[in-house]
């Protein structure tokens, strides 16, 4: 791989959390860059949310690019910038940080990154009707993102917990800001899900249900899974989950959740400068 080149010229871009040790995001947008040509590096910093209006004064000033913003930073940073985006506004978090004219913005790109990963495998979006499995952080900025590309309806399915409240709380703000119909159901009534997943042409799991070590964890049985349904997931790891697997069969269209990690990633190299990630490079470099 290219390593960078680093001059006086060189660009900033940084990742704010705690911890942030175990990232491998600095390694990978800085290859990315080097592989496209751009005199721009990526470093992490670890900051918790006390520090974060320093760290973001301090990056306007010294003329940073950008940043990522991670745990548990995302719903605290979104204070100390100038703008938000429509989504990062309404998810209520941020953790994607454009620096442009001295002013930062904040965007969210948990639910773009995996519409688009849908979209780039021919997946319509606008008009849908989706089955979201899962309200948690990936889920709700997912049904968020959904909203406000207008799907024609989005029927959501979480575990009636101490949070229920909340999400049905969340569920309603997102569904009065976008006009969106929304509904929330009890993910237990599997007769509920099957009837919702039959009336739906997009599937998705936003749980880590599938996820290694326990594979054989499927949120969906075969018989939700009917022809012209699309099929996303948010588990990467393995590649192809139990409800990957079970879509391809089928013959339908199956997307998985590595395909919304690298759309992520390029989303953000694309709000701050414009560059357009190579993500084939980044899956052959970093996700083999």
């Amino acid at each position: 791989m290219e390593q960078p080149n680093i001059t006086g010229h060189t660009k900033l871009i940084g990742l704010l959390g705690h911890p942030v040790d175990h990232s491998m995001s600095p390694a990978m947008h800085t290859a990315s860059y080097a592989h496209l040509g751009e005199d721009i590096v990526y470093l992490s910093f670890d900051v918790e949310p006390e520090g974060l209006k320093t760290a973001v004064d301090g990056m306007k000033v010294m003329g940073f690019v950008g940043a990522n913003v991670t745990m548990p930073c995302k719903t605290f940073v979104g204070q100390y910038l100038d703008e938000l985006t429509p989504a990062a506004e309404l998810m209520g978090a941020v953790n994607t940080v454009a620096i442009r004219d001295g002013k930062a913005i904040g965007h969210n790109t948990d639910g773009a990154g995996f519409v688009k990963n849908l979209e780039l495998n021919g997946v319509t979006i606008k008009g849908a009707h989706v089955t979201l499995i899962g309200c948690g952080g990936a889920g709700s900025a997912i049904m968020t993102q959904l909203a406000l590309d207008k799907v024609a309806k989005i029927d959501v399915f979480n575990a009636k917990d101490q949070f229920w409240d909340a999400t049905l709380d969340r569920v309603a703000k997102v569904a009065e800001k976008t006009g969106t119909p929304i509904e929330l159901h009890d993910l237990a009534d599997k007769d509920d899900m099957k009837a919702c997943a039959l009336a739906s042409t997009i599937f998705i799991n936003a749980t880590p249900v599938g996820m290694a070590p326990n594979t054989d964890g499927c949120v969906a049985t075969e018989d939700m899974l009917h022809e012209g349904l699309a099929v996303g997931d948010t588990v990467y790891n393995p590649r192809e989950t139990k409800l990957i697997k079970m879509a391809k069969a089928k013959g339908l269209t199956a997307c998985g959740g590595l395909g919304m990690l690298l759309q992520q990633a390029a989303l953000g190299e694309e709000f701050w400068n414009g560059a357009k990630m190579d993500t084939k490079f980044i899956e052959e470099n970093f996700y083999n």
